[in-house]
């Protein structure tokens, strides 16, 4: 059952743990005068998820959708949302519009360019884009101004069923743990480490972010900034074999 935190103010973490992968995937409902959802989920968690975004607002009333870049788990139940809220929209990068939203989604997406404000009401959405990080050409993030919530998407990827919320740094330590898991099957290939890796973790840690609002596993609460600065050596680390 999706259970639901609220991680800082108007931002509700809505988790639904997945004991097969050992994983939680998380969405974060941000409860303004446009509501957004961040992360729209897998298209069969739409009925769990649309039954918690439900206890927080009215879902007709979701305005805006949005992720960071175009997987599954991200992505797959946007049109069963669109046909719930009827004047939600998706709002994704224009690389992700272009390439995948204009023929994937039932009504036309908006487009984010690099520091694009997307407004719900009393909170700022800047979109900057990430290409191939965490990975996807289409990648990005929003960064919320006013309470400096920076929504990262598969970055500081945590497995297992852990707490909320943390303030402890044990984030980065668990999400080199996973990384190192997944390179010894399938996925080894999770993040591409390229020659623009370093400078994007950089553009992201000088948002001096101070909630990271992770997709797998605990968000994180504090200095995200150096949380962010302390990724770029891990990633270099597990998977600078492959940097281009």
């Amino acid at each position: 059952m999706a259970t639901i935190d609220e991680i800082s103010p108007d931002v509700f973490r809505i988790s639904i743990f997945v004991e097969q992968f050992n994983l939680q995937f998380n969405h974060f409902l941000v409860r303004d005068e446009e509501p957004l959802l961040y992360h729209a989920g897998m298209r069969r968690m739409f009925p769990e998820l649309r039954e918690a975004v439900g206890k927080l607002i009215d879902v007709s009333k979701l305005r805006w959708i949005s992720w960071s870049h175009f997987e599954v788990d991200e992505v797959g139940g946007l049109n069963e949302w669109l046909k719930v809220a009827p004047s939600a929209q998706a709002a994704c990068s224009l690389v992700g519009a272009l390439v995948n939203l204009n023929d994937f989604a039932d009504r036309p997406p908006k487009g984010l360019t690099k520091g694009e404000i997307l407004q719900t009401g009393k909170y700022r959405f800047r979109f900057h884009p990430t290409p191939h990080l965490p990975h996807g050409w289409d990648a990005g993030v929003l960064f919320e101004e006013t309470n400096k919530v920076l929504f990262c998407s598969d970055l500081m990827h945590q497995v297992g069923q852990v707490e909320p919320l943390t303030e402890s740094d044990v984030v980065l330590e668990r999400s080199k743990a996973a990384m190192i898991e997944y390179q010894a099957g399938p996925l080894m290939e999770y993040v591409p480490y390229t020659s623009n890796t370093a400078r994007l973790l950089k553009e992201l840690a000088d948002f001096n972010p101070k909630t990271l609002a992770i997709m797998h596993g605990s968000s994180f609460s504090g200095d995200g900034g150096k949380l962010l600065r302390g990724l770029e050596p891990v990633y270099r680390e597990v998977f600078g074999g492959g940097r281009v």
